[in-house]
């Protein structure tokens, strides 16, 4: 299958995981929304949604930067209608931002705890809401979430273990008719 001509929509694009996910489908010719907050250069990490958007092109890509906190809905919907308007939908979600901390349970603080859930929960959620009605126009949408939880009797925490980013997802909690959901399932 061939992403050409496809679009979309990864928070947390402007490096890592999320830059390789954009590039991968650049080489395929699609269209890619580069989601993520660094529009300047960091003196601790590498790429803005700049540097991003220029290797997207370089790859075959067509690429929108566009500045997002993914914990800012109104950020969140600008960009969603940004990319629909540029490109003529989104085919694809990717929830690639997120915020991690290495640490046992005990020693995390809870500004950082309530950072990681703003973002890789409350974010993942908002930008899957208001990019849902535009999957649905979609011809094989889908919305991959980089962690997901969806039984909660064999979850556990180990207050000795490193705190793992989680998106929350009840069984019961389909996706809209056509659209496809994807999230990593622990047993």
């Amino acid at each position: 299958m061939t992403l050409k001509g496809r679009t979309l929509f990864i928070t947390g694009a402007s490096r890592g995981i999320g830059l390789a996910i954009a590039l991968r489908a650049a080489r395929d010719g699609a269209n890619v929304a580069i989601a993520a907050k660094t529009d300047k250069p960091h003196p601790k990490l590498s790429g803005t949604i700049f540097t991003a958007a220029d290797e997207i092109a370089k790859a075959g890509g067509h690429a929108l930067p566009l500045v997002v906190d993914v914990r800012d809905e109104a950020q969140v919907k600008s960009a969603i209608e940004r990319t629909v308007a540029t490109f003529g939908g989104i085919d694809i979600v990717v929830n690639n931002a997120s915020a991690v901390q290495r640490t046992p349970v005990v020693d995390t603080d809870m500004r950082r705890f309530d950072l990681m859930h703003q973002i890789n929960t409350r974010g993942t959620f908002m930008v899957s809401k208001y990019a849902i009605p535009h999957l649905e126009k979609a011809r094989n949408p889908h919305i991959l979430a980089a962690k997901g939880i969806t039984d909660f009797e064999k979850y556990r925490v180990d207050a000795r273990e490193p705190l793992a980013p989680t998106f929350f997802v009840p069984d019961d909690a389909a996706p809209p008719p056509g659209v496809s959901v994807t999230g990593e399932r622990w047993e």
